[in-house]
């Protein structure tokens, strides 16, 4: 067999061994840390492109791990949404970390590098493996990989606040974890397989014997995924724990990790569970109603907040919302609409929290009314933070507007004329605390630290600008994207 054939497993492998590599690497060779950690992200980036052209050209394909065919080997299903979502998580992170090699010198102390490195690649590992399982015992494994490398890479700073954050994160991430494992033995007890095809082969039939048994199953995944994903009212952990983590954590936990769990959760409903059980329970209509929810409150929070991070960590319990609404609305341009904008969310939001963490790292200031003039003294990351939130607002000729208007569109076609106007309506929000930190950066008079700024290294500056391209490039020509996440869509919905 060829090395190509078993990318699937090696897109996983190889940021896993260099992660317990890194430990050794930061104690003889501690030049390597930074290097090795690229070159294991970039691997896995190329493996997603590669996988994403065979998809895309040849349709989807299994892999069996160790040639044990499924129900008893672990098999991963490369298809439309896993390579679109193994795509997000690798290229994003691959930028972050380009640009975190830098700033975490500044956020770090020096002896910490090499285990944040491991928690990175440990984090980003167990996103692949997620993205690209069909076993469901091993997605809960890869979800608690996930929870544990995201504690890690918030409480790694040191802080009072962060370790208070990370402390929150692990309280409630261990909650959600018990419901997600009483599913899959609710689920295991009923049919006999952890295999996302075999279970959905059984779940009609124990549909007839057992209903309880299957709804509590459902109800107990959309808690755990809930929480995990911060969905609202279950988003009580996040702004602590995005505001006060790294600035490379926090565009990492906010742009990547808790969309892999909408993911997740989106495959199991449409994949697994039987078109029937959107008829007797209001699955759905529970998701719209958290969602709507999500998208007004988080937005409303976000307004009043004084600290910059803090008001972009409110803003992604909004922007969940979204990808939840597209997921929940049952109709093609909605749920085509929801899988691009966890692309698009991802590099905006990356991009805002990277452009945050560069203000900080220049001037030392996270209060939003100081940072007047900033645009003056630090161009190029008051230029990525505009886009960005031009992005986030939905304007015209930016990624985040491609997303939005699938959204309303979706909406309007399946007659739900309702949540387009929330979604408007949240976009006036998003303009309210966006465009007035836009309107200071640019007109405003530096004083204090951002008058004379620190200068801000390149390396920190190239990932900014990839970014802010990337946001200008995929909203001028969506269609670079649009064709690979409008299969994904088709192909849940069974057209």
């Amino acid at each position: 067999m060829s090395a190509a054939h078993h990318l699937p497993a090696l897109a996983i492998v190889v940021p896993l061994v260099i992660a317990y590599l890194m430990p050794l690497f930061d104690r003889w060779r501690r030049g390597w840390c930074t290097p090795a950690a690229l070159a294991a992200l970039g691997f896995s980036f190329a493996a997603s492109l590669v996988m994403a052209w065979q998809v895309m050209t040849h349709g989807p394909f299994s892999y069996q791990m160790g040639n044990w065919p499924p129900p008893w080997g672990i098999e991963l299903y490369i298809d439309y949404l896993a390579v679109f979502t193994a795509l997000t998580m690798t290229g994003v992170s691959l930028i972050v970390l380009v640009y975190g090699s830098r700033d975490l010198l500044h956020e770090l102390k020096p002896h910490l590098l090499g285990w944040y490195y491991t928690l990175y690649l440990l984090l980003i590992a167990s996103m692949v493996g997620m993205a690209l399982t069909n076993d469901i015992f091993n997605l809960f494994v890869f979800v608690e990989i996930c929870a544990i490398a995201a504690c890690g890479i918030i409480s790694i700073k040191e802080s009072r606040e962060c370790l208070e954050a990370a402390f929150k994160y692990l309280v409630l991430s261990a909650l959600g974890s018990g419901c997600l494992l009483l599913a899959i033995a609710l689920l295991y007890m009923v049919t006999g397989h952890l295999n996302f095809t075999f279970i959905a082969q059984a779940l009609p039939e124990a549909m007839r014997l057992y209903p309880n048994n299957i709804l509590a199953a459902l109800a107990l995944l959309l808690v755990g995924m809930g929480v995990k994903s911060a969905l609202f009212p279950l988003h009580v952990w996040l702004p602590d724990a995005h505001s006060s983590a790294p600035s490379p954590s926090s565009a990492v936990l906010s742009g990547l990790v808790i969309k892999i769990y909408a993911v997740a959760l989106l495959r199991i409903l449409y994949q697994v569970f039987p078109d029937s059980i959107f008829e007797v329970t209001p699955v759905l209509t529970i998701l719209l109603v958290m969602s709507s929810l999500a998208i007004i409150v988080g937005s409303m929070f976000a307004v009043v907040q004084e600290d910059i991070k803090k008001m972009l960590a409110y803003s992604s319990i909004a922007q969940i919302g979204y990808v939840f609404l597209g997921f929940s609305l049952m109709e093609i341009s909605a749920l085509t609409g929801g899988i691009l904008h966890m692309f698009n969310h991802a590099m905006m939001k990356a991009m805002l929290f990277l452009a945050a963490g560069a203000f900080i790292y220049g001037t030392g200031v996270r209060r939003l009314s100081d940072l007047k003039g900033i645009g003056l003294t630090m161009p190029v990351p008051a230029a990525a933070f505009t886009i960005g939130a031009l992005a986030m607002v939905g304007i015209p000729l930016t990624n985040g507007f491609i997303s939005k208007w699938f959204l309303v569109l979706g909406a309007l076609r399946g007659g739900q004329t309702f949540f387009a106007v929330v979604i408007l309506i949240s976009s006036l929000l998003n303009g309210f605390y966006y465009l007035p930190i836009i309107v200071n950066a640019y007109f405003g008079e530096p004083q204090g630290a951002v008058a004379e700024p620190k200068r801000l290294p390149r390396l920190m500056q190239a990932p900014l600008v990839i970014l802010g391209f990337g946001c200008l490039l995929f909203g001028i020509f969506p269609s670079l994207i649009i064709g690979l996440a409008s299969r994904a869509g088709q192909a849940l919905l069974g057209m």
